[in-house]
């Protein structure tokens, strides 16, 4: 075994860039196998998740600081929440919703300009999509590989699921505060009301905070919830809504 050890390594030493070439596709091919089927994008049309990948890690966070969190979501269809909260969300986290194809291309060019620039991640560029792909599906780090794979399952949900369904499903799991997933249990957490029955300034408030949920509270009168709101109640104005 020594000596069959010896002859790869020599090998690799001898053929360097070959060895290289040769790793490089294993770690691909390593990390192609642990992106989700076609099969468990397809389920997703008319199932809804009992648990996502970002709940896992939460549950896990709260084991090693050794505290027992309870995960409270309840799934509700798009047509029970509302219409300003859908609104809020869409001008909050991803404008440009219903016209990209999982991905803004735009957004993705400036973040990077941004990034390079200050010499480490400091602007965020995920579309819906991306961040439920994100959340079902992945860790919350911020490497490469892990990007990539995010934008490559972002076009597998653009490609079997409508964008009525992704905004559903999106709207069902995010997180909205320790232990609090989706926008029905947020709205009974922070307003004591159903998600078919928020408000404008309620749903600006939930939206406001989805960028560090851990963070801020909707009902909270935080500066840097109360300038989020209005700016997005502002969007939202523009657009009609």
């Amino acid at each position: 075994m020594i000596n069959l050890l010896k002859l790869v390594w020599q090998w690799i030493k001898t053929h360097r860039t070959i060895s290289f070439i040769i790793l490089m596709l294993l770690f691909i091919l390593i990390e192609y196998s642990t992106l989700p089927r076609k099969s468990e994008i397809q389920w997703l049309q008319n199932h809804n998740p009992k648990i996502t990948t970002l709940m896992e890690i939460r549950k896990k966070e709260a084991e090693e600081k050794e505290y027992n969190l309870i995960i409270r979501q309840r799934w509700i269809p798009l047509s029970q929440i509302s219409d300003h909260l859908k609104h809020a969300v869409i001008v909050a986290e991803d404008g440009t919703f219903f016209e990209h194809e999982g991905i803004d291309w735009y957004e993705v060019k400036e973040s990077i300009k941004k990034d390079i620039k200050k010499g480490k991640f400091v602007r965020g560029a995920s579309t819906i999509t991306q961040q439920l792909a994100k959340n079902l599906f992945l860790s919350t780090s911020k490497d490469p590989i892990r990007k990539l794979k995010e934008f490559l399952i972002a076009k597998m949900l653009e490609d079997e699921l409508s964008k009525s369904r992704i905004l559903e499903l999106y709207l069902n799991v995010i997180e909205w505060g320790d232990g609090i997933f989706g926008v029905e249990s947020a709205a009974m957490k922070y307003f004591g009301k159903h998600a078919s029955e928020l408000t404008r300034e309620e749903a600006s408030r939930l939206a406001a905070t989805l960028p560090s949920p851990l963070q801020h509270q909707p009902n909270s009168e935080q500066r840097y919830v109360k300038l989020r709101k209005n700016i997005i109640l502002a969007r939202m104005e523009a657009r009609g809504w």
